[in-house]
């Protein structure tokens, strides 16, 4: 059995009675660094191996990992913190296990993004997780200005040297907009700042040293700025978002495989059609 473990983003608290017994029923754990997970486990008062597999060493050792289950070992899986797949590393490992009917346990636990939205204040009836924003500007300008239509709160995650970048951009884009960058959630420090991009910028420009880890939170768009009255949502096309979708993972050097398996997840159509409309995107450009 594959077990998928959430492990507190902060306070070591939230950890739940029944991640601690899939963490001491496991002949292994699998995690994102075992220095990180080791400290969990001195905490915990449980002692296991430990296997370091990051995202760039999990698709590697996924074929030996699900041998040793299908040879009858329990293995966990955890992240540094918050659940598994969530912008870290996992579901490599959980789309290999299901392939091979191993069986696969997800324990629920602490999510960063969930918990930021939250905190934020911000409406919260829709939302869209879109992780880390691209590192460079003028893509990050691009892609929020993609994203400026979704009907719902926008949630980013960010780290403390580029935060203020991505306010520059938010500013830019959706400069109306109410965002709340929150820091530390859960922590002894934890912080929720509100306001335009643009205000909340400036706040943070003035301190010597930004620490912690970040989640963005941006207000849903405005009628206004939708041009639609309040009850009515852009019409969505599901062939033509993810016509949009292949595109910009092509653009980005995505491989077709991995194109094929992120997006089959996110429009909730079978891999192989995904991969073929890929392929086709790809003798189009030739």
């Amino acid at each position: 059995m594959l077990s998928v473990v959430g492990t507190p983003i902060g306070n070591l608290g939230d950890f739940s009675p029944r991640a601690a017994a899939a963490f001491r029923a496991a002949d292994l754990i699998c995690c994102e660094d075992t220095r990180v997970t080791a400290k969990l486990l001195a905490h915990l008062g449980i002692s296991k191996p430990l296997m370091r597999c990051d995202e760039n060493t999990i698709a590697a050792r996924a074929p030996e990992l699900i041998g040793r289950m299908l040879g009858g070992e329990r293995i966990a899986f955890a992240s540094d913190a918050g659940m598994p797949s969530v912008s870290d590393p996992g579901q490599v490992l959980v789309d290999a296990a299901r392939e091979a009917d191993v069986p696969v346990e997800v324990l629920p636990g602490p999510s960063a993004c969930v918990t930021a939205l939250v905190a934020s204040g911000i409406p919260c009836e829709h939302f869209f997780f879109e992780g880390f924003l691209p590192r460079k500007h003028g893509d990050r300008v691009r892609r929020l200005a993609a994203l400026a239509p979704v009907p719902g709160a926008l949630i980013f995650y960010e780290s403390p040297h580029r935060v203020i970048a991505s306010l520059e951009a938010l500013s830019e884009v959706l400069p109306r907009r109410m965002v709340a960058v929150c820091r530390e959630l859960t922590k002894l420090h934890e912080e929720v700042i509100r306001g335009t991009a643009a205000e909340v910028g400036e706040i943070l420009a003035a301190r010597t040293e930004i620490k912690g880890e970040i989640a963005i939170v941006v207000a849903p768009p405005a009628a206004d700025e939708q041009g639609l009255p309040t009850t009515a949502a852009p019409t969505a096309d599901p062939e033509a978002a993810l016509a949009r979708d292949i595109e910009e993972a092509l653009d980005a050097g995505e491989s077709a495989s991995a194109i094929a398996k992120r997006l089959a997840q996110r429009h909730s159509i079978k891999r192989r059609i995904v991969y073929e409309r890929v392929l086709a995107a790809q003798r189009r450009r030739g």
